[in-house]
């Protein structure tokens, strides 16, 4: 047993790597709205299945968001088809609950007799038959990799970059405190196994559309900060979105910019979806202001430092319950 896998709680590698062995077919799936490390992982996990002759569907409810279609292999990641898919295991990366899978994407994989669940969340409630549950982790592309190591299972290209995307966006490009040693350790291993750096970077972090700069400045005229400098906040309403013809991902990582400035301890994110849902993201500097516990007072979950929900609106009364919630935490901060 490695390292990695003393850290995880439920199934072993081994454990997962022997319902590998003994099946066929596999449906990997992530959560909706997915991030690079939902998608990540899924190409990650599924190309090196592939390589071993494993018959693999990659789906996600919502499908590759454009800012991540540079992926290699991510046009085999497709929505959820209409009828179930014929396969004997489902595996679920980066998601914290089954529902987050979304309808179609649970509808598709209604037939498998196996489910296994690989994540990083430490509200992770262990929904698999067998669960890999590592909250120490930064990524789910981390942990991936650290399976695909155990089991010495191939590495091809697609593998190699996508959880290098997956592990750089989920910790900031390696800045934020999760990142261990470790993490630097398998980004140099990449590297040796011929990551371009220079270039993955590029498309990751280089490559917005005019509208995301549109939408920064929308939200800009959105943002406030407590007296005491500690808590910031902004919004996006509905129309905004309309109007600015945005992408699900457009607003993705723009939570750090406010959770940037210089004595602000939390920021939060409220936004208007369909139907009259809010999106609440929030992000914390200190261990001290747990946003997991405030999410999931209100149903979410997530990480001591980055969590989200997801409740009715309006979006003037969550703001208000979630702002109250977060002030009172940042009031007994340790």
């Amino acid at each position: 047993m490695n390292d990695s896998e003393e850290k995880t709680t439920g199934a072993s590698f081994a454990e997962v790597g022997e319902v590998i062995a003994n099946h066929q077919s596999f449906v990997i799936m992530s959560h909706v709205r997915p991030d690079g490390d939902a998608i990540g992982s899924q190409i990650a996990l599924g190309f090196s299945l592939m390589a071993l002759g494993k018959t693999v569907f990659l789906v996600n409810e919502d499908g590759v968001p454009e800012s991540l279609e540079f992926f290699k292999g991510s046009g085999k990641v497709t929505t959820p088809p209409s009828a179930p898919l014929d396969v004997e295991v489902a595996i679920a990366l980066d998601t914290a609950t089954k529902p987050r899978l979304g309808e179609g994407a649970l509808h598709a994989a209604s037939k498998a007799k196996v489910w296994v669940n690989i994540d990083h969340h430490v509200s992770n409630p262990a929904y698999g038959d067998l669960n890999v549950i590592d909250a120490t982790s930064p990524a789910t592309g981390q942990i991936i990799y650290g399976l695909i190591k155990a089991l010495d299972f191939p590495m091809p290209d697609e593998t190699r970059d996508a959880i290098y995307v997956a592990v750089s966006t989920d910790t900031g490009s390696f800045q934020y405190g999760s990142t261990t040693a470790k993490t630097y350790e398998m980004a140099a291993d990449l590297i040796c196994c011929g990551l371009d750096v220079g270039k993955i970077n590029a498309d990751t972090y280089d490559n917005n559309p005019f509208r995301k700069l549109e939408l920064m400045r929308a939200l800009l005229n959105t943002l406030e900060i407590s007296d005491d400098g500690k808590l910031a906040h902004w919004e996006l309403r509905e129309a905004t979105r309309i109007e600015l013809d945005l992408q699900p991902d457009d607003s993705e990582g723009l939570i750090d910019l406010i959770r940037g400035v210089k004595g602000v301890l939390v920021a939060a994110f409220f936004e208007e979806l369909e139907g009259g849902k809010i999106r609440v993201s929030m992000r914390s500097k200190d261990k001290g202001v747990n946003v997991c516990d405030v999410a999931s007072r209100f149903g979410g979950g997530g990480h001591t430092l980055a969590a989200g929900i997801r409740m009715v609106g309006p979006l003037e009364d969550a703001r208000a319950k979630v702002l109250a919630a977060l002030a009172e935490a940042l009031n007994t901060e340790k």
